[in-house]
């Protein structure tokens, strides 16, 4: 199956800083460009960490902290509060960032981009080349350009890719619809296997928001074992499909 790379989505033109870039032109730099972080890289255009807003307000929430011994030292039994109050007094980049830094290839799926995100609780992805030099950076807005695909490009991907790359379906045995990226399959398969397939496949089509399943079988197979399933001749399913 065919999935957009997270190279068709990511922006090329990055705004970086490197490690011993100021505090304050880091603070620049994001009201500048409006943007919520950046990725700190070195001479050789590699990845050493990445810096987001919430790094730079540390500072502002350190200076507004309660007085008392009490309350600094419970603060400093948080997870990451030392992490937390280096960065609060960090002058540049290189103590403010965040490493190692989370980055991606520019050759995975956009699905597989999105998936790292929501698993790693970030915003932005780095995108590194084969090199591992930076070339791209995409945020959680990118990857949602994928659910912008026309449905008549849907529709074409759903019944190429699914019903006849992968069941081997005349493309008139399914009818298939898609509305506002919601795709309708309707008709009758030859077994009951095949329904599974066609619903999974068809929602992992990029742009897919749901599938509507409307679809009927001819042969409950599903206590038939494998081996029975592959004895039918290549000639009885082609003629099939005719």
């Amino acid at each position: 199956m065919r999935h957009a790379k997270t190279g068709t989505v990511m922006v090329s033109d990055v705004v970086t800083a490197q490690f011993d870039t100021p505090f304050k032109e880091v603070a620049r730099l994001l009201a500048v460009h409006r943007i919520s972080g950046l990725p700190v890289i070195d001479d050789d255009e590699k990845v050493i960490g990445v810096i987001s807003e919430t790094d730079l307000v540390l500072r502002q929430a350190e200076a507004s902290e309660p007085d008392g011994f009490a309350h600094a030292w419970l603060t400093r039994l948080r997870p990451g509060a030392r992490k937390d109050r280096a960065k609060a007094h960090a002058r540049s980049a290189g103590s403010l960032m965040s490493t190692p830094a989370v980055t991606v290839r520019a050759d995975i799926t956009i699905g597989d981009a999105a998936r790292t995100m929501v698993q790693r609780r970030i915003e932005r992805l780095p995108v590194l080349d084969e090199e591992d030099r930076l070339v791209g950076i995409v945020t959680r807005r990118d990857l949602l350009q994928v659910f912008l695909r026309p449905d008549q490009e849907i529709r074409r991907a759903v019944v190429d890719e699914v019903m006849v790359d992968t069941l081997w379906l005349a493309p008139q045995t399914v009818a298939v619809d898609v509305k506002d990226g919601v795709v309708t399959l309707r008709g009758q398969v030859e077994r009951m296997s095949e329904k599974p397939i066609a619903l999974r496949m068809a929602s992992q089509i990029d742009g897919v928001v749901a599938v509507v399943d409307q679809l009927t079988y001819r042969l409950d197979d599903s206590h038939v074992q494998p081996a029975e399933l592959g004895s039918r001749s290549i000639g009885e399913d082609w003629m099939r499909k005719l």
